[in-house]
């Protein structure tokens, strides 16, 4: 197994792309923190883990709230004794505004949860890792983080800054033993757009263009095998990039 006695915390892991790196990461061996604000979606996400003879716990964070992200640090460490990788992978979408459209809430909401909290959980996290030696941090950052045109301005900002942030974390942390790598995915069946919100139909028209070039939309499962290989020693020589997994979307 590739992730025997690993203690992980993989956030927004009640459905979709964090739901199936969860269970992955169990099947793996991981001992796995299922967070997410949706507690009765992490609980049977964990109930499913331990049902296959896994270890797991579900807990209910806010990932907008620093005082929930202690938390859940703090009963990582006292369930299971430590931390060795850290999935950020709680995220929500905007409504494609462009930025002549953006509302200063909607920016606000979209950094909170897309950004301050990667950066408040990574901090929380290095913490640990430098006091033990080791440590990994995995960021399911999404093709928004590179590209222009994946979504509406706040989103395409908030993913920007985090490939910035993932990078930056990577090379400070590289003689300390610390790795920190992102996702980039593409298009993938997850139910993200039930955060949206209010659409706008300038922005949606605009961000549509691309899609006539799209080969596919992938699966949960699959964005899961790349976090796993991200969160393995299987990949102990990378460190601050962002892998692409779109099917060859971005390829064009």
């Amino acid at each position: 197994m590739k992730l025997q006695n690993k203690v992980a915390i993989v956030t927004g892991a009640a459905s979709g792309m964090g739901k199936a790196i969860a269970e992955l990461y169990a099947k793996q061996g991981a001992k796995v923190v299922v967070s997410d604000l949706n507690l009765e979606g992490a609980q049977a996400v964990a109930s499913t883990i331990k049902g296959s003879g896994g270890e797991a716990f579900a807990i209910q964070t806010n990932v907008a709230s620093e005082e929930d992200l202690i938390h859940l640090f703090n009963e990582t460490q006292s369930v299971f004794g430590g931390l060795d990788i850290l999935v950020n992978n709680a995220g929500i979408m905007d409504g494609m505004e462009p930025v002549g459209e953006v509302t200063d809430q909607r920016w606000n909401l979209i950094f909170a949860v897309n950004t301050t909290s990667v950066m408040h959980t990574m901090r929380l996290a290095t913490d640990l890792f430098l006091k033990q030696g080791h440590g990994v941090i995995v960021n399911n950052i999404s093709a928004g983080g590179l590209y222009g045109a994946r979504a509406g301005a706040a989103y395409t900002a908030s993913k920007h800054a985090v490939v910035g942030l993932t990078k930056n974390t990577a090379f400070m942390y590289a003689n300390k033993n610390i790795r920190c790598n992102g996702i980039a995915p593409g298009a993938v069946a997850t139910n993200i757009s039930s955060s949206m919100g209010k659409v706008s139909e300038y922005g949606a028209s605009r961000q549509q263009l691309g899609l006539a070039i799209n080969p596919g939309i992938g699966q949960p499962e699959e964005i899961a095998k790349l976090a796993l290989f991200l969160g393995s020693d299987d990949s102990n020589f990378i460190n601050g990039q962002i892998v692409t997994i779109d099917g060859g979307w971005t390829a064009y």
